[in-house]
């Protein structure tokens, strides 16, 4: 039925976008902390960074939820509409939560390797 997937791209697409802007106003606002260690000193560069970090972020995954939108509910029922939503819902939130590891183990890499080249003494 035409409708049923209509419904379902109504209900999928606010829910995607919705868990991606959460999850990245929670990791980027977090993560500016991060940043300013790894920049020490140049505060304009971190909060550039974390920008651009949080707009590679919205581009992956919204690009991600529109690419599986497509349902497949031609003589579908209701159940059907739940079953689809279930497993989108449930394979975005999964990716999702893959993006937000990803992003701070990049995070704690960098404060890492900030925190070592700050404690090396500089060769001349």
């Amino acid at each position: 039925m035409e409708n049923l997937t209509v419904i379902g791209y109504s209900i999928y697409l606010p829910i995607a976008i919705g868990l991606t802007y959460y999850v990245a106003y929670i990791l980027f606002k977090n993560s500016l902390v991060y940043m300013n260690d790894i920049f020490h000193g140049r505060p304009d560069v971190a909060v550039a960074t974390n920008n651009l970090f949080r707009i590679g972020f919205y581009l992956l995954n919204i690009g991600f939820a529109l690419y599986i939108l497509e349902m497949y509910l031609d003589q579908a029922k209701v159940q059907d509409l739940i079953e689809q939503l279930s497993y989108k819902i449930g394979g975005f939130s999964i990716y999702l939560g893959i993006m937000l590891f990803l992003n701070m183990f990049l995070f704690f890499r960098g404060k890492r390797i900030a925190k070592q080249r700050r404690s090396t003494p500089i060769a001349h």
